[in-house]
């Protein structure tokens, strides 16, 4: 975990920081609060320790610039000012805690685990693979409870992946989260501490390799043997027999209509041949090669795509005769040759998406337990609350797929049918099943009156409980992310929509810019995908549409094209874009990318919900 600490007192800054560090901690100093701005505005850091009496900028002021702008890493302020109002200001400023000084280290090591467990929305305190598990309490990994002994850069990677566990890092992602700012090593130097990582989880019995290589994209974790079922992989091996289907047939009808989309180009060498090239029709050609270098790309005609690539530069100069003529024409030979010799495309292994989570309210711990090990057996992730108020916590920082809910509660006041009727107005997506030992009528009316949930009766087997769940979860089975995708070729249209349905993605199409407003607001997207150049409007002109409403500021804005330029990608970017993917398109890169859009924007979203709700739960609190 990597920590920016921002104190101009250059003593106190390097006694925290070796306590820091010794904690497992990577720290990185700034001595004023401009610097400490600049810093956490360009490096990922996983929490911020800012003191309040800082120069040039204060803490507070830092605290408020980085959350307009829409910064949302825990930050604890850290002061010598004691008085309420200090506390109140900071704490208005954005910060998530205030600590006085002098402080006990216990105290701050205690706060700040608090914070991260408080920023981490998918894994418990625990990190666990199998029978290896990491304790960032005790800063130790274990394998089948014999202590691992690594060095701080691979145990800071190993719990990079296990608590992102669906996620792919290239090697200047893990460069930036891992080593501090002022450190310059070489990207071999994450594969090294790879390297050194799976060498000693291997001697401590540990066989498979729990951090696995994605070629050409980087690392990610390895899915447990047991987390795979056998019919699991059954169904992953149909799914790709079906895409593998789809694409072969694509690929076939490219080819069948390939030879008059070469008409431009023929056109284009016959007028060369005479030294002349009307600039129409070279726009016409620049524009079907451009095009070209996406629709191969996407049916997996790699080398195809390379050639139309090559006809695009070509067609871009600003001296056209009979020599380049020539090369064209040697080219579009030599294009249709590689479409026409292109072998079947074959289905790259895709990134797997993460298992259900289910949370179960319940104070009966020898149930809960039973239940938890059944749960985990059938391949769900399982938190346990055991009353109304922790579950509102885990709720709150990570949204269950299905909850199981007891009515009573021995050592609150509160009943269970608060709760309930809490998420029903809520989260009413999440199916809620509820547990009881009362065989009331008015407990049964009481839950039908909250919405459609079911209503189970104890003593229950934990596999009866987990079938309802499967059922339920099931009969919600709501769609994943909605993505619009904005590109003027069919082709590439066509390959993206075969791309992502198979994720459970709803996928609309778009291939005329002058209707872009009118579907971006009947489909509300989760995520757009935008083409550079098209007719009538730029993917750029629009991206800069969108990020000027306020509706949209979240809208994850992904850029599919064939351009290189840095001057390009630097206009993408400046317009507000998220991201920015060079055609030909790679499958598991893009999923990679979308899947990381949507679980940072689900979790900016998250924050912004939290907040809000924080002065209503101040004056319930006041109440």
């Amino acid at each position: 975990m990597k920590i920016l600490l921002v104190e101009d007192d250059r003593i106190a800054a390097d006694i925290l920081s070796q306590e820091l560090t010794a904690h497992r901690y990577s720290v990185e100093i700034a001595t004023d609060g401009q610097i400490g701005l600049e810093l956490a505005q360009t490096f990922p850091y996983d929490l911020l320790l800012v003191d309040i009496m800082l120069p040039y900028l204060n803490g507070i002021e830092l605290c408020r610039q980085l959350r307009s702008r829409g910064l949302q890493m825990p930050i604890l302020l850290l002061s010598a000012r004691d008085q309420i109002g200090d506390r109140v200001m900071g704490l208005e400023a954005g910060a998530d805690d205030y600590l006085v000084k002098p402080y006990e280290y216990s105290e701050l090591m205690a706060r700040i685990q608090a914070l991260l467990r408080r920023g981490s929305a998918t894994l418990p305190t625990v990190l666990t693979w199998e029978k290896l598990q990491l304790d960032p309490n005790a800063c130790q990994v274990t394998y089948n409870e014999k202590r691992v002994h690594l060095t701080p850069k691979e145990y800071g990677i190993l719990e990079l992946f296990l608590r992102n566990p669906q996620r792919t890092f290239s090697r200047s992602a893990i460069l930036d989260r891992i080593w501090l700012s002022g450190e310059y090593p070489q990207e071999e130097a994450v594969s090294t501490q790879i390297k050194g990582l799976r060498q000693k989880l291997k001697i401590a019995g540990l066989m498979a390799n729990l951090i696995e290589t994605v070629y050409g994209l980087g690392y990610r974790l390895k899915v447990p043997p047991s987390a795979e079922s056998q019919p699991h992989r059954a169904n992953k091996r149909q799914a790709e027999a079906k895409v593998q289907a789809v694409v072969q047939q694509m690929q076939n009808n490219f080819k069948e209509n390939f030879d008059s989309q070469l008409i431009l180009f023929e056109q284009a060498i016959a007028q060369l041949a005479t030294n002349t090239l009307d600039e129409q029709l070279r726009s016409a050609a620049l524009a079907e090669a451009h095009r070209l270098i996406g629709s191969l790309g996407s049916l997996g005609l790699l080398p195809g795509s390379a050639i139309a690539r090559r006809i695009e530069q070509l067609l871009r100069s600003t001296v056209l005769g009979k020599l380049e003529g020539q090369q064209l024409a040697e080219w579009v030979e030599n294009l249709k040759q590689a479409v026409e010799e292109s072998p079947s495309p074959a289905i790259e292994p895709q990134p797997q998406l993460a298992s259900r989570r289910l949370l179960i309210v319940d104070d009966d711990s020898i149930l809960t337990e039973r239940l938890k090990h059944e749960a985990i057996a059938w391949g769900f992730q399982v938190e346990i609350a055991p009353d109304p108020a922790a579950a509102r916590f885990r709720v709150a920082t990570s949204a269950p797929d299905a909850i199981a809910l007891d009515l009573t509660f021995p050592q609150t006041a509160e009943s269970g049918l608060t709760l309930l009727a809490e998420l029903t107005q809520q989260a009413p997506d999440i199916p809620v099943l509820v547990m009881t030992g009362r065989n009331q009528l008015s407990d049964r009316v009481a839950v039908a009156r909250l919405g459609r949930h079911t209503f189970l009766e104890k003593p229950l087997h934990p596999k009866e409980i987990l079938k309802a769940v499967v059922q339920e979860l099931d009969r919600h089975q709501k769609a994943e992310a909605k993505i619009l995708i904005l590109d003027d070729d069919p082709t590439v249209l066509a390959a993206l929509v075969n791309l992502l349905e198979p994720w459970g993605f709803q996928v609309r199409t778009l291939s005329d810019p002058q209707q872009f407003w009118q579907i971006l607001e009947a489909c509300t997207p989760d995520l757009l995908i935008l083409d550079i150049e098209m007719p009538g409007f730029s993917g750029i002109e629009l991206c800069q549409v969108v990020r000027s409403d306020p509706r949209w500021t979240l809208l994850p804005v992904i850029f599919l094209s064939s351009h290189h330029s840095a001057e390009m990608i630097y206009q993408v970017f400046a317009v507000g874009a998220d991201d920015y993917v060079q055609k030909p398109i790679v499958g598991p890169e893009l999923i990679a990318r979308i899947l990381n859009r949507l679980e940072r924007t689900r979790i900016l979203r998250r924050f912004a919900e939290l907040e809000r709700a924080m002065p209503r739960c101040a004056n319930l609190k006041d109440g």
